[in-house]
């Protein structure tokens, strides 16, 4: 197993970094907001504590809260211009230095398309490098579902999608840095897990993490070490 001092040298001569999204580039949970928004918050955010459990699949779980939302192409439209995700500080700065030293980045989230095609743009992140989940739609804008066949809708997508990246790029050192256990088990395929609990502390990731930060600037003055 690699040690605290080997995990750095690979983050630092990293070919390409992955970010979870929500509770992790952005400080809030974006399905959580989307039920807030719709009227069902509380109902949803109950699911999602017992999703976030294990005692249910991340798709099962997906689809109750899902159903239950029922979110229109205009609500989510709204959502995004009314109260826009925010940025967790330092997010900016990282991924810019990133992108200076010519590392790949890319956002692999269990949350919506739209969503994070939004946080992308504001960190000048290719929508190419975005993988999430899309919402379907009817032509009336009325919420038809989600796309099953993306691996961000599965339990181990995030690693289905690491592997992908390796197989079309053949980068050689990948970086997955979140919040939660599906970052977590995406490694391997990843080459580093690096945790964060920024905006929320998961206990089981905080514990078995063997690099854990609380800012990304403990991650900026890793770059700048070299």
């Amino acid at each position: 197993m690699a040690s605290l001092m080997e995990l750095k040298e690979l983050f630092r001569s990293a070919d390409a970094v992955c970010f979870d999204v929500d509770s992790t580039v952005i400080r809030e949970e974006g399905i959580d907001e989307l039920a807030k928004f719709c009227g069902v918050g509380d109902a949803v955010a109950e699911m999602t504590r017992r999703a976030m459990g294990g005692t249910v699949t991340f798709k099962a779980a997906l689809t109750a809260r899902l159903g239950l939302i029922r979110p229109s192409y205009e609500q989510v439209q709204k959502l995004i211009s009314d109260n826009p995700p925010q940025l967790t500080p330092g997010i900016r700065e990282l991924v810019s230095r990133l992108h200076q030293r010519g590392v790949q980045v890319f956002l692999i989230s269990g949350g919506f398309q739209s969503i994070v095609e939004h946080v992308a743009l504001q960190l000048n992140i290719p929508t190419a490098n975005v993988f999430a989940n899309r919402l379907k739609f009817y032509f009336n804008g009325e919420y038809a579902g989600f796309d099953e066949t993306q691996p961000t809708a599965e339990s181990g997508g995030k690693g289905k999608v690491i592997a992908h990246l390796k197989e079309q790029f053949h980068f050689k050192k990948v970086v997955m840095i979140g919040d939660g256990a599906t970052d977590m088990e995406a490694c391997p395929p990843g080459d580093c897990f690096i945790g964060f609990g920024g905006n929320v502390v998961r206990k089981q990731v905080k514990e078995k993490a063997k690099w854990y930060i609380s800012h990304f600037d403990e991650l900026l003055k890793e770059l700048e070490e070299r």
